[in-house]
């Protein structure tokens, strides 16, 4: 609870005595030096008006002045004096009270969902221990320089994207993606930001600077994520803003009109106007509905599903059609050379070489795959001129000859002569001084939950589940097979999926999202309706033009996230549809006489509690 609230409970309180009070002295005292008594009720009345309400009253006579003059402040001011005006101030003073009350409802509300997000502000490092010489030095993060060296002790938070370079310990990784498994780590192993520290001591060297480092992007896209809003949110700010000038001006023809025209008591139509302007205040729209969307991202977010806008929540709660890219999403992106086949002059040791020798300054999991495979000490003085050749391989100088590593197609392009095999898996072919040399199967693994996150799409409502790839055709079908995939496209280039992916669009319509991993995914990415990016293992570029991050690359979350989505707009319309109807009902039997103030104010009061408790489940998201 903020101090804020705090301060306006406690001013409540105390404005309640007077209130109380003035409600007994009417019950027991009244008959009793009556004009005396209703003088005393009518000061413990102000006195308590001004208590409680004095705030409203001020903030609408501000927001006049700055020519914001239909607000709910306006309306519960004009309602509540104007009961005044009439003789019933024990109303008056009721329409503030249940006003303030469920303001401060609320606000605890907003509070609650606020802190699933801002829980995540807590992953942010305070200091890092930098080496510099012989001395350690507590610094701010932005501060450190990329390749300082820094000291991380059990408790601490990592404080930037770095890898280990002395040491082994756990990190706590729940901030950052919703799992509350520790995972270990060794030297060599790459740490994120915002990682703490359980066990023991790990120097670091640091790979980002704090501004490009994970944590900083997280807060970034947190931070921002209330700026970009759904339609429902657009809807209701521009419901709210003619919605309430129209009733104000209905209440004034309600309040005239029928006095006028049919000779009729002037203040039992004024009541009536009152009592309709009590009612019409649009709280429970304006509040539940921003207040579901806060929540889902909220939900989201614990779940280690970063949501950049309340817009996407509502956009992947309607898609109907995921498109997938196999390596990293779908699988686990560790790549191991399953088979060796060398030409009949070449050996598998040499091919392994050559491949090792190709993809020697690659981060790539299938180049790291055939490093790994090779197993020797590289001397890079042996290779110069190294080129990548997107979507075929690479092309270097190996010791003085051409080297070339890469698919088929490369082979076809360079005029390499030699067959195309069929295996499953990825092929890496090698050839030296255009001379065909043999080629490397490289598998890759799925991941654990890849079956079953593509049933639970299935379940939340996924109609169609596409992959991509640039496998070959067997290794592909093999995948789609396994998984039950609608359809799948093999042997893509980096400017295909696009391509592909405009023409998935077309052929099946609707909502359609895309998930990836990878630097060339960024351009789907950012063509999709929604798109997904596997966060811990993805590259920057992808997080950056998606809209949607799973920080611990599960694709089950994909599920998860939809599930979150179609809950929190499901509660979206309840809400809608609740307090409108609801509203409609007593603004005509205001109208008509039959709903007194203390009906209003449940209207107003009232149904804006239940829509914002009802608002409030989305926080817990889905099991």
């Amino acid at each position: 609870m903020t101090k804020k609230l705090k301060r306006r409970i406690k001013r409540l309180c105390i404005g309640v005595i007077p209130f109380f009070i003035a409600i007994l002295l009417s019950i027991f005292l009244l008959p009793i030096g009556e004009n005396l008594n209703h003088n005393l009720i009518l000061m413990l009345h102000l006195a308590a008006y001004f208590l409680i309400g004095g705030d409203v009253v001020k903030t609408a006579v501000v927001n006049i002045t700055k020519g914001q003059v239909f607000d709910e402040n306006f309306l519960m001011t004009i309602a509540s004096l104007g009961a005044f005006f009439v003789g019933e101030t024990p109303e008056a003073v009721a329409v503030m009270l249940f006003y303030q009350v469920g303001e401060c409802f609320q606000s605890y509300a907003v509070n609650c969902s606020r802190k699933s997000i801002t829980d995540l502000m807590k992953i942010k490092p305070d200091y890092a221990n930098v080496i510099r010489g012989d001395k350690e030095i507590e610094v701010d993060p932005s501060e450190v320089a990329i390749g300082e060296v820094v000291l991380v002790k059990p408790g601490e938070k990592v404080p930037l994207d770095a890898i280990i370079l002395e040491g082994n310990t756990s990190l706590d990784t729940i901030a950052l993606t919703g799992e509350s498994i520790p995972r270990d780590v060794k030297e060599g192993d790459v740490v994120l930001s915002g990682c703490v520290n359980i066990s023991g001591v790990i120097k670091i060297r640091v790979e980002k600077e704090y501004g490009q480092s994970t944590v900083a992007k997280i807060l970034e896209l947190v931070e921002n994520a209330t700026d970009k809003k759904s339609k429902s949110e657009n809807f209701i700010s521009k419901f709210a803003r003619y919605y309430t000038p129209i009733v104000v001006i209905s209440a004034v023809l309600l309040a005239i009109i029928p006095p006028v025209i049919l000779k009729q008591d002037f203040q039992t139509w004024i009541y009536r106007a009152l009592t309709f302007l009590v009612t019409s205040c649009p709280c429970a729209l304006v509040i539940s509905i921003p207040l579901n969307f806060f929540g889902g991202i909220g939900g989201a977010s614990r779940a280690g599903i970063l949501v950049k806008g309340s817009n996407y929540i509502e956009t992947i709660s309607q898609v109907d059609t995921v498109v997938m890219y196999k390596t990293g999403t779908l699988t686990k992106g560790i790549f191991g050379a399953q088979k060796v086949v060398p030409a009949s002059e070449s050996s598998e040791e040499r091919v392994l070489e050559l491949a090792a020798f190709g993809e020697a300054f690659s981060n790539h999991p299938i180049a790291l795959s055939l490093k790994k495979a090779y197993g020797k000490e590289m001397e890079y003085s042996r290779l110069s001129n190294v080129e990548e050749l997107a979507g075929y391989g690479v092309k270097a100088i190996f010791e003085e000859k051409e080297l070339l590593v890469g698919n088929y197609k490369l082979m076809v392009q360079e005029g390499i002569i030699c067959k195309e095999a069929i295996e499953g898996g990825t092929l890496v072919y090698v050839a030296l001084n255009k001379k065909y040399y043999g080629y490397i199967v490289i598998a890759d693994e799925l991941k654990e939950d890849a079956k079953e996150s593509i049933q639970k799409m299935k379940n939340a409502g996924v109609k169609q589940i596409i992959m991509l790839t640039g496998d070959n055709e067997k290794a592909a079908s093999e995948v789609a097979k396994q998984l039950e995939l609608t359809e799948y496209h093999a042997q893509l280039l980096p400017g295909d999926k696009v391509r592909i992916f405009e023409e998935i669009m077309e052929k099946y319509g609707g909502k359609v999202a895309f998930v990836g991993d990878g630097i060339n995914d960024a351009p789907v990415l950012a063509r999709a309706d929604v798109g997904i990016a596997m966060g811990g293992l993805g590259s920057d570029a992808a997080i950056e033009a998606a809209d949607i991050v799973i920080m611990n690359d599960e694709p089950s979350k994909i599920a998860k996230m939809v599930a979150i989505a179609r809950k929190t707009l499901a509660i979206v319309k309840e809400n809608i549809v609740f307090a409108i109807g609801i509203k409609v009902a007593i603004l005509i039997l205001a109208a008509i006489g039959m709903a007194n103030m203390w009906l209003a104010v449940f209207a107003d009061v009232g149904v804006a509690a239940i829509a914002i408790l009802n608002a409030m489940r989305t926080l817990k998201g889905v099991d």
